[in-house]
């Protein structure tokens, strides 16, 4: 019998709740702490603002993740957000929510748990989608593979800044000191690392995660006036930019063959296995 759009009903419902009430806490932290991406904790890796515009009220995750909750009434949306997903995504939203009110209140040790269990949750979701589910149509690669490459991206840097803003200096008050300046190289050379991890996770790489990652390190090199600081997040920007253009080239391959088939331990990815 093939499925209808009562099908799932309940979960469906739930899942356009707490998708209002996921980007309801993100629009509710901007006109509620106006400057909260701009005057939060100052550390020295702290990016430019512009950089929570993928994450952020009104960004790009929020409007794709609109078009996946539309999605879950189609067949093909059914079968991987419903079946697939499934009650992940709730818990996914009522965490990100915990998490941006908690931060934005300036609870960083608070905060910097609640990160790690977003960041969980976006892991799981990110390993059901990549393993179980081989994209079949547009829908699928941009209503649910490409939100939540982005998001597991975003989340492995939200998980570093926070990380900082609870245990790390104020940039305000306090010079950047060696085992500052160790740290923050160490958080910088991870996130290229990861970008690389996203190029090689597949055959073809996740060029939006990989993205989200070199968005972040060439905001926090625009952000970051530090000497060592400065030129660290632009060259480990820019050897991110290199596993971007690796990720291109491998979806360019892929279309010019008119796509790519793999069994499922091939396309499972490294990230989060």
């Amino acid at each position: 019998m093939a499925d209808t759009w009562k099908d799932g009903l309940l979960l469906k419902i739930v899942n356009v709740l707490v998708y209002f009430l996921f980007l309801g806490s993100n629009i509710s932290t901007v006109w509620g702490h106006h400057d909260v991406y701009v005057r939060g904790k100052e550390t020295y890796i702290t990016p430019a603002p512009w950089a929570f515009l993928i994450w952020c009220s009104r960004s790009l995750i929020h409007l794709l993740l609109l078009g996946t909750i539309v999605y879950q009434f189609f067949p093909n949306g059914k079968k991987v957000i419903i079946d697939g997903i499934s009650w992940r995504f709730p818990l996914l939203a009522v965490l990100n929510a915990i998490y941006v009110n908690v931060w934005a209140s300036g609870h960083y040790v608070v905060a910097f748990i609640f990160a790690l269990f977003v960041s969980s949750a976006v892991t799981h979701i990110y390993y059901v989608v990549k393993k179980f589910h081989i994209p079949s149509s547009i829908g699928d690669e941009l209503l649910v593979h490409l939100p939540f490459s982005l998001y597991h991206g975003w989340t492995t840097v939200l998980v570093i800044l926070t990380a900082f803003e609870a245990f790390g200096v104020n940039a305000w008050n306090h010079g950047p000191g060696v085992w500052t300046k160790v740290f923050v190289f160490l958080g910088l050379f991870f996130f290229e690392a990861t970008a690389a991890a996203y190029a090689f996770s597949t055959p073809e790489g996740d060029l939006p995660a990989a993205v989200a990652i070199t968005w972040s390190l060439f905001a926090i090199f625009d952000h970051q006036r530090t000497g060592f600081i400065h030129w660290s997040a632009l060259a480990f920007a820019v050897l991110s930019l290199v596993w971007v253009l690796k990720g291109a080239v491998g979806l360019i391959t892929q279309w010019r063959r008119g796509g790519i088939v793999l069994e499922d331990e091939e396309r499972a990815p490294l990230i989060g296995s």
